[in-house]
Order: structure tokens, then C-alpha cells, then sequence
């Protein structure tokens, strides 16, 4: 059933008023299967992406990432695995950081469930940030500050990617990041148990209205959200997108 419209507003409520707010985290059950969702305010809270540390080496986990940004800027008020990598951490798709490329935009088909096209890029830009399919990327060029590739698609204008089985048996922890037409508002979600791909794209489509949304992994899925006193560890991960809050006088 596909339902009309955006519902996570009903889901969350209003945009809050501080910014610091707008990290809205909270659990979620659809279809009886339990998912965290974190909705973040794109055009008031500082998103961004994280590869290497100072040292040259990739950050890898979220406490090393909180304890880099602590001396400098602030802390990080959200994070999340921001999309496949190499064995090195290095992405294996299109990767921009603070305006620089640092991958290229991959547009060929390949193996594995990043080769599963249509695939996307979630685009971060100046009071928005939005989830796009590679070919109508490639073809707008949108001027990102931060962008990752990933694959597959979960929603492509309202439809569920082509490829996915209602009857599939391949069952991940997964997450994810869907985003709203203005490109204000992005929701990232993380399911508490082993999903299908169709499973979590009805998620968005029809558990939450959203009608562009973007797998960034799976099994190795992980959430860090200090409102719900969540951290999660594990192997080391590459690209990691985060909220960023700065320091209080």
C-alpha cells in the first residue's frame, strides 16, 4: 500500500525550534519489525562526512571520531556508516569531503549490492542535503560539499528498486538515509533485526512516505545515538556520516 505524502512528519512531530534538537533519534516498528530512526534537519544542524583523521589513517570508529572533534570543534551529537568501502576504508564509490573528490562517480554496473543498479548518492549541500540516482546525478552535477555513493537504491520516485523479491531469503542488519522532496529533512534508519531489501524499502516508501531513499550497508550496519545512549562497535568502518554540535561558551 503506498501511502500519499510524507508521514514521518506525523511520525516526529515539528522541526524543533534548537538546533541542537533536531537530531531526533526514536524507535519504530513497521511491519512488526522494530527499526531506530534518527530524523536530522538538514538546513539547521551541521551534517557532514568523515574519512581520514589528521594522521592519515580512517577514523574507523565512532569514539575515535567523537574524541577528534571533542578537542577541536564540539562533539558529535549522531553518526552513522556512511557507505561501502575496501578492505584499506577507502569508498568504493563516488566520495566528496569539504568539496574535494576523492572518488569518482561510478556509473557502471558491477558485483555485489553496490554494482545492483540504480544506485544513489546521498549529496550534502548548503541547507539541504537529498538522496540521488546516479544517472540524474551524473547528468545535474550538483555542486555537493560532501557526497557518498552507494547501492542499491531502496526507493527511486515513490517505486521500490526494480530488482527487489517480496519472497527473498537474504536477511541483514541494514541501514539506511531517504530524504524529503525540499531536501530539508533526511531520515536515517538502522533495523533491530535482519531485513529483506524489500522489506526495508517498504519501510520508506510506505512506512514513511519517503520517495528517494539509499542503502549505505548492511551486516556491518552501525548507529552511534547519545540521546539513546547508543554506540555501537565493531569492525572498523570507512566513510562515516555525522551530525556535528558545536562547543557551548
Amino acid at each position: 500500500m503506498r501511502w500519499p505524502g510524507l508521514l514521518f512528519p506525523l511520525i516526529f512531530g515539528a522541526l524543533p525550534a534548537a538546533a541542537e534538537e533536531a537530531v531526533d533519534c526514536r524507535e519504530f516498528v513497521f511491519e512488526n519489525t522494530p527499526y531506530t530512526l534518527c530524523r536530522v534537519d538538514a538546513a539547521a544542524q551541521d551534517l557532514r562526512l568523515f574519512l581520514y583523521a589528521e594522521d592519515g589513517k580512517p577514523y574507523a570508529q565512532f569514539g575515535r571520531l567523537d574524541q577528534a572533534l571533542g578537542a577541536e570543534e564540539g562533539r558529535l551529537a549522531f553518526a552513522m556508516n556512511g557507505g561501502m568501502y575496501h578492505p584499506d576504508r577507502a569508498p568504493v564509490g563516488h566520495y566528496i569531503e569539504e568539496g574535494e573528490e576523492l572518488q569518482r562517480l561510478i556509473t557502471s554496473e558491477g558485483p555485489g549490492n553496490f554494482g545492483l543498479l540504480p544506485n544513489g548518492v546521498f549529496c550534502i549541500r548548503e541547507d539541504r542535503a537529498e538522496v540521488i540516482e546516479t544517472s540524474r546525478y551524473q547528468a545535474e552535477a550538483p555542486d555537493c560539499r560532501f557526497a557518498t555513493q552507494s547501492g542499491p537504491m531502496l526507493v527511486i520516485d515513490g517505486e521500490l528498486h526494480p530488482r527487489f523479491l517480496p519472497d527473498s531469503d537474504s536477511r541483514y542488519i541494514r541501514n539506511g538515509v531517504g530524504s524529503s522532496a525540499d531536501g530539508r529533512e533526511v531520515i536515517f534508519a538502522i533495523s533491530k533485526r535482519p531485513v529483506t531489501f524489500h522489506e526495508f524499502g517498504r519501510l520508506y516508501r510506505d512506512g514513511l512516505g519517503i520517495d528517494q531513499a539509499l542503502f549505505l550497508d548492511g551486516n556491518i550496519s552501525r548507529l552511534y545515538a547519545p540521546a539513546l545512549n547508543r554506540a555501537d562497535i565493531g569492525r572498523p568502518m570507512g566513510p562515516i556520516l555525522g551530525v556535528v554540535v558545536p562547543k557551548t561558551p
